[in-house]
């Protein structure tokens, strides 16, 4: 009896000793997780203090993180100023949303075919069609623009849209979550009569918001954010997007640091909308499909 008390009291401050290690390593990365989030968050604080200064309180040392006067009028000087901040934004609302609402919509249509539907060679050609992945975006930048320039889509917000409607990343993304439901489902929906297309609008595809949610959120940031496209394929100024429209607070004797930061604020704003709004999902989706890095 005393052996077996004695074993019981080893095993009990032993696992107590675990516990206590366990909480310590714990606490340890909250803390350092803490400090990294800080650190992310800091130059966000900074563009939304600089966007209420004035270009000569900009670089001051040490940065004053609380303006000593808020200027507000430098947010109406973006949206009503000689280049209206209004036809930025709303150019880059209308391709983002065209874009990834086609691109969900596709996206969704291939994975389920090659995660669903059994043809010759299926997986093979998902191979081929994923290792286009491989190739950099800027080696297809000139015969892109050959093309649309031969269709006559140059300097039209066409020659944004039409590409991002179709991305390996999405199918590939799609594919995996469809892949992740049991075949059973579409078994008894064509018990019930129903075809690859009733099986894939009213079964399959509501089970998939998680990865929905998740390809919403990559590809508006994407193409919320880009850059290069817009640069190459734009050049009437009442075309440009917001990163070609931020282009316009640099002048030639200097940048206007003040409006820009108060465009890129009012810029930051549908991303951080879209993202607080799908985060579940979006965490959900990641790890379903299996998504890293």
């Amino acid at each position: 009896m005393a052996t077996s008390y004695s074993i019981e009291t080893t095993k009990s401050a032993s696992l107590a000793k675990r516990k206590g290690w366990s909480l310590w390593i714990k606490s340890i990365m909250t803390v350092l997780l803490f400090g990294f989030a800080i650190l992310m968050i800091l130059p966000f604080l900074w563009m939304i203090s600089t966007s209420f200064k004035i270009n000569g309180e900009v670089f001051n040392y040490p940065i004053e993180w609380i303006p000593k006067t808020w200027h507000w009028e430098n947010y109406q000087k973006v949206w009503g100023g000689t280049d209206p901040f209004y036809i930025f934004y709303w150019n880059s609302i209308k391709i983002t949303v065209i874009t990834v609402v086609g691109n969900l919509f596709t996206s969704a249509m291939a994975g389920f075919a090659f995660a669903k539907i059994r043809f010759k060679g299926r997986n093979f050609l998902f191979l081929l069609y994923l290792s286009t992945m491989m190739i950099p975006g800027q080696v297809l930048l000139v015969p892109r623009f050959i093309l649309f320039d031969q269709l006559h889509l140059i300097n039209t917000h066409t020659s944004l849209i039409l590409p991002g409607l179709f991305t390996v990343f999405g199918t590939f993304l799609m594919r995996q979550f469809f892949s992740s439901l049991p075949n059973e489902l579409l078994e008894a929906g064509r018990v019930d009569g129903a075809g690859y297309w009733r099986n894939f609008w009213q079964i399959c595809l509501p089970l998939t918001k998680p990865a929905i949610v998740t390809l919403l959120i990559l590809s508006f940031t994407w193409h919320w954010n880009d850059y290069e496209n817009p640069l190459i394929m734009l050049r009437d100024k009442s075309l440009y997007t917001i990163p070609l429209g931020l282009t316009s607070y640099v002048e030639e004797f200097g940048t206007n640091y003040v409006l820009m930061m108060a465009a890129s604020v009012s810029a930051l704003v549908p991303v951080l909308i879209v993202v607080v709004i799908c985060q579940k999902w979006f965490v959900e989706g990641v790890a379903s499909s299996g998504l890293k890095g």
